[in-house]
């Protein structure tokens, strides 16, 4: 048996490796701290929407990737099987809608806050009440994003959890508040190929060492080959319809309506270019997410006998420290390399907190001060509020970590929490965008339901599995010789779920869909009971394009209530969007 006092601890060419990565991000913050100092609060927000494809594009693929992908996707093939991996068809999927609906309406309205859509399509109280929820949806996910890379470098140093947790807010509200959108774009496509050469090194020594077909061989030995699990029931943590169904809507409305990538899309110059950034997104995303699924399957036949499950051997105590275990046992002489694993991980973190923390600043300031309150900050107030925002979000992501850590694996806590919000924003959106005919009080009352029916199933849904009502069945596993507790045996045993609540026991990839079916039914129902509102009194730049061609002639024009015919430049006038915002007000 292997014990715990035998587990690889880091080389000081690990240390090494891994401060230069620190070193390289806060170096980051200071080469765009000059250029800070002497930009308005658009440019330091939204880096005068003049970015380069090139970053811009690489901190889109950082704003989707976190350490929760990179440690969460092999744990949930190692334990469940390859059915997940189809998740890249709804990525693609995902990304073709993205570009051809949704991405055209905001990049014509050139809109500093997404959310400001929705007061103008609508009103002022859907507008808050959406950026609200993402506001709770961010400081939620923050939390757990400092989790995992504090959870991955205590396996190989031993360092405490919420030292390292204390370091990663550090360093990245330090480049996040001296650099603005800059710094983080930049230091993001940095973390990228950090990221990439870390979970490809990581795959390639396993595969190297095994061979292809070994590693393949053993995983169909140990019954994870699946990809056609056709099962109807809702119920099942992984078939083709939940993977491709439930996470083609959660991805869509992530890609599509999150302030965290449209903040990205219109820094960009036009609208193709911001297509064009979607493509290579798209490919990258699910080029990434299949090395960390041949990954799992690398821990799977690495841990196949002989050897035994490190869970069962005392190596690790969660199933989140698989990944780091086997850097540590496979690379363990190769001094460097689990640094730079360790590196990627730290480095996906950064990226999305500093994400995380920018977006939410940019909401708070236009939706809540400008948009809620009707203040008129200066640049020099709006900059110093926002850098004090960024501050806080840092010092709460630190505190919640004490609440993360008590929860189970975290790509399904990580999924099943930001589909809530997810899943409700999406709707709303897409009852704006593809509803003409849809009103304001359709929009308030669907969101409402939208968040409450996805809030309850999703904690719901964890209480009951924190409970022990509802055991998530893990596949069989190599196990050691001699003693094994029971309590780690009855993970892989069968349990009677019949008593627990039905929606409780939903996989947690319907959660999203849940969230927007709901917000489309009740809003369609509510919009019919209320009074449709006229589809020729809406000006066509807040429609989809794709139906463009089916909505009748404007009625309206600019010298009567403010709406102008569609514009034939995809960059809106301010003009029009000032008409936009004019009409929405409530006279």
């Amino acid at each position: 048996m292997i014990a715990v006092s035998e587990r690889g601890y880091f080389h000081w060419i690990d240390w090494l490796v891994f401060a230069l990565m620190l070193f390289v991000s806060a170096a980051a913050g200071l080469w765009h701290f000059r250029r800070a100092q002497k930009s308005n609060t658009q440019d330091y927000l939204l880096g005068g929407r003049s970015l380069g494809l090139f970053p811009v594009s690489a901190s889109l693929v950082a704003s989707f990737i976190s350490g929760v992908t990179i440690l969460g996707t092999p744990t949930e093939i190692y334990n469940f099987g390859t059915q997940y991996w189809i998740t890249i068809f709804s990525i693609l999927f995902s990304g073709i809608v993205v570009a051809t609906i949704y991405l055209p309406v905001f990049t014509t309205l050139q809109l500093n806050s997404v959310y400001e859509y929705l007061e103008i399509r609508f009103n002022r109280t859907v507008r808050i009440l959406i950026s609200s929820i993402f506001v709770f949806d961010v400081i939620l996910y923050q939390s757990i994003v400092v989790y995992v890379p504090a959870l991955a470098l205590n396996q190989v140093s031993g360092i405490n959890i919420h030292l390292i947790g204390s370091i990663v807010c550090v360093v990245c509200v330090f480049y996040t508040v001296l650099g603005g959108i800059r710094a983080v774009v930049w230091t993001d496509a940095l973390q990228v190929g950090v990221m990439i050469a870390a979970v490809i090194t990581v795959a390639s020594l396993g595969t190297y060492q095994m061979g292809v077909s070994e590693i393949w061989n053993r995983a169909n030995d140990a019954n994870r080959i699946e990809f056609f699990n056709f099962d109807p029931s809702p119920s099942t943590r992984h078939t083709f319809w939940t993977v491709l169904i439930g996470s083609w809507l959660y991805n869509t409305s992530y890609i599509a309506v999150n302030q965290t990538m449209v903040q990205r899309y219109i820094s960009l110059k036009n609208t193709k270019i911001s297509q064009i950034s979607i493509a290579i997104f798209t490919i990258s995303i699910m080029v990434f997410i299949s090395t960390c699924c041949w990954c799992g399957l690398v821990l799977l036949a690495w841990w196949s006998p002989p050897k035994c499950d490190p869970r069962v051997s005392g190596l690790i105590t969660a199933d989140d420290q698989l990944l780091p275990a086997y850097v540590m046992e496979i690379a363990h002489h190769l001094h460097g390399i689990p640094g730079l694993f360790i590196s990627g991980i730290f480095g996906a973190a950064l990226s999305s907190l500093s994400v995380g923390f920018n977006s939410t600043s940019v909401v708070i300031l236009e939706d809540f001060v400008k948009g809620c309150f009707k203040m008129k900050p200066n640049d020099r107030c709006s900059t110093i509020f926002v850098k004090i925002l960024v501050v806080l979000f840092g010092v709460m992501a630190l505190c919640l970590l004490f609440l993360i850590e008590k929860l189970g694996g975290v790509l399904s806590v990580t999924g099943s929490l930001a589909a809530i919000a997810a899943g409700t924003s999406f709707g709303v959106f897409t009852l704006g965008i593809l509803f003409p005919w849809a009103n304001s009080k359709g929009a308030f009352f669907g969101t409402i339901a939208g968040f409450v029916m996805s809030g309850w199933v999703s904690f719901g849904g964890n209480a009951a599995i924190g409970s022990g009502l509802i055991m998530p069945k893990k596949l069989p596993v190599p196990q050691c010789e001699g003693n094994m507790s029971q309590n780690f045996l009855k993970q892989f045993e069968w349990h009677n779920e019949d008593n627990v609540f039905p929606l409780y026991r939903l996989s947690y990839h319907w959660v999203a869909p849940i969230g927007t079916l709901a917000v489309l039914v009740v809003g369609a129902i509510v919009t019919c009971m209320t009074g449709a509102q006229n589809p020729s009194s809406i000006d066509k730049n807040l429609l989809s394009p794709v139906i463009h061609r089916w909505l009748p002639q404007q009625k309206c024009s600019q010298e009567v209530d403010g709406c102008v015919p569609v514009s034939t430049d995809l960059q809106l006038s301010a003009n029009l969007l000032s008409a936009l915002r004019k009409k929405s007000q409530p006279n």
